[in-house]
């Protein structure tokens, strides 16, 4: 297993900014604690990984400081120099993390999840999308034949879903905040949507009715698990009411469920926005302690 650090791609936002980049830096340094023998600096994605899915004008655009101002406003972070290096390296880990996920079980980055960004615009403080560039690519280099998204953020996957529409072998599973952003929705392949304040019982019973079918009935190579850290009651953009422990036992189903069926899996991090930060940084390590238990000592698909 390997873990994909981007937080030497520091990302430039004036004081008072709402999006929480100083999570990532908080965040490396509590994997370290326990799985600093695991990272690797995540490589920047190419420009031709990135056209497996964005159209070219937006790349140019994004990579040389075009974006208007009504582009930059949609992605809710200003353009800065650092700006396509980090967008990149978020892309790069995902893809990394993939590669590290079908030779060792599991990989993992500690950005990514950018699933609101579609071809030719970004949106939700997401530029490029990670998941739909990995897959793209690992599906015409071969590597995988079918693969799944398993999307626990909070808020819908909406540009995943329209990225990856037309890929039958490539299924689309979202469950998230039927209220929340984003308000006009996309169609997944599967969305379940739930109601403001479902807390832990319900929205598990919902895991647990839903991966092992899913899985059993598309047996895919890989899974990209966006672990977002939204859905906890503490979350300032959540508006569901999950405990810690609930976040905690939702990670354990779906590596069970994973494990059982035998598909590699690529973790990425998705949101979080609670108040203090450091909640969601215990979340997000909560997960990949889980993965690093399980996954972190030599292990190799087929073993």
């Amino acid at each position: 297993m390997k873990i994909y650090r981007t937080d030497q791609y520091p990302l430039w936002l004036p004081p008072g900014h709402r999006f929480p980049a100083r999570k990532y830096a908080v965040l490396y340094d509590a994997v370290s604690a326990f799985a600093a023998h695991l990272f690797e600096d995540a490589p920047l994605a190419s420009d031709a990984e990135l056209a497996h899915v964005h159209t070219a004008a937006y790349i140019e655009a994004v990579t040389h400081g075009t974006l208007s101002k009504a582009e930059q406003q949609q992605i809710g972070l200003p353009w800065s120099p650092e700006l396509p290096q980090r967008s990149r390296g978020s892309v790069g880990a995902t893809l990394a993390a993939c590669r590290s996920a079908l030779v060792s079980g599991c990989g993992a980055s500690l950005a990514g999840g950018t699933h609101h960004a579609y071809a030719d615009h970004g949106s939700g403080f997401c530029v490029f999308n990670d998941s739909a560039v990995a897959l793209k690519v690992l599906l015409a280099e071969g590597v995988v034949r079918r693969a799944m998204v398993i999307d626990l953020d909070v808020h819908q996957g909406n540009g995943t879903a329209k990225l990856l529409a037309d890929e039958p072998c490539l299924f689309t599973l979202s469950i998230h905040g039927a209220h929340n952003f984003p308000f006009t929705k996309e169609h997944s392949d599967l969305d379940i949507e739930l109601e403001d304040g479902c807390q832990d019982e319900h929205y598990l019973d919902v895991l647990e009715s839903t991966l092992p079918g899913l899985l059993g009935a598309h047996h895919p190579d890989l899974v990209i698990y966006l672990a977002g850290a939204d859905a906890y009651a503490g979350d300032r953009l959540g508006r569901l009411g999950l405990t810690k422990a609930g976040m905690a036992q939702r990670d354990h189903l779906v590596m069970d469920w994973c494990d059982r069926f035998g598909v590699p899996m690529a973790i990425t991090m998705g949101g979080g926005y609670a108040t203090p930060i450091e909640d969601t940084v215990a979340i997000h390590a909560a997960t990949l302690a889980e993965a690093v238990r399980r996954y972190g000592h030599a292990h190799h698909i087929g073993d």
